[in-house]
């Protein structure tokens, strides 16, 4: 081999070495930086296993499981839980990038490592091969007028899966449809206080996005206002029911913020765009 081509594999090596550095997670300690309103990064961050007690990932090529110590065990602990109670593997998709960071599809809450989603679909199935954890479709517990649940795939282990999330230690809030919002309003009695940290949101008639709490130790954690007080089933869920009245808007294409300037340390200058291997 010439001087050259040593030279060249030398600097190949190199590269290398710094598309690990930058596309793996950041070194601990736990470093939090932004909130799930203007986005941000994660430093310490550490990957959910692909399945475990309870739990399969699913659309690894596209999805990410990285995330702050505290989600990867809220996630486990609502697995272990799901299960005793006699629910079904839990789906789990996206939490954020190795580092945080903008995701594809513009997750703006997805880039601090304290978010997560999580199918809701309950229903008997088998379990899933390698292929199908890559294929399955999450399928909608809504209707197509947006109006109700799907009452072919709504049950009683829908309203337990959302019950056990909600009281998640840390946890923030639980988003979901509003159409589901409405069905939890219809159906819970007794202790109806969780319904509190049951939130709709835009989509979300497949999956319920989990959103964690800022950890105390994290001064440059962003967080949002919590939930207002009551069970949310009043003037604030009518609302969102009367926007499928208003005639839609064209849409306009969404550009994530910027992540705060304090995560150019975190992300490098290569940003978060992470290939898939890494993920």
């Amino acid at each position: 081999m010439t001087g050259r081509g040593r030279i060249l594999i030398q600097r190949l090596g190199l590269l290398a070495a710094g598309i690990l550095l930058l596309t793996g997670a950041a070194p601990e300690p736990l470093h939090i930086i932004g909130g799930p309103a203007i986005g941000g990064c994660i430093a310490g961050a550490v990957r959910l296993p692909a399945e475990g007690p309870g739990f399969q990932t699913i659309h690894l090529s596209h999805s990410s499981f990285w995330g702050a110590p505290q989600t990867i065990a809220g996630i486990e602990t609502l697995a272990r839980e799901a299960s005793a109670a006699g629910l079904r593997t839990l789906y789990v998709e996206d939490i954020s990038l190795p580092r945080g960071g903008p995701m594809p599809g513009g997750h703006v809450a997805h880039q601090i490592g304290l978010d997560a989603d999580i199918g809701l679909d309950m229903r008997p199935r088998p379990p899933l091969s390698a292929a199908d954890q890559e294929t399955v479709e999450l399928p909608s517990l809504v209707r197509a007028d947006q109006r109700g649940v799907e009452p072919s795939r709504w049950s009683p282990a829908v309203v337990t899966l959302l019950r056990l999330a909600a009281g998640l230690p840390g946890i923030d809030r639980v988003l979901v449809n509003p159409a589901i919002k409405r069905q939890l309003c219809s159906d819970v009695t007794g202790d109806r206080s969780w319904l509190r940290l049951i939130r709709p949101w835009y989509g979300h008639a497949a999956h319920m996005h989990l959103s964690f709490r800022c950890p105390s130790d994290q001064a440059d954690c962003t967080p949002i206002a919590p939930p207002t007080a009551g069970d949310g089933c009043d003037a604030t869920l009518q609302w969102w029911l009367d926007q499928l009245d208003v005639p839609a808007k064209p849409s306009v294409p969404h550009k994530p913020p910027p992540p705060p300037a304090a995560c150019k340390s975190v992300l490098g200058d290569a940003g978060s765009r992470v290939p898939a291997a890494a993920r």
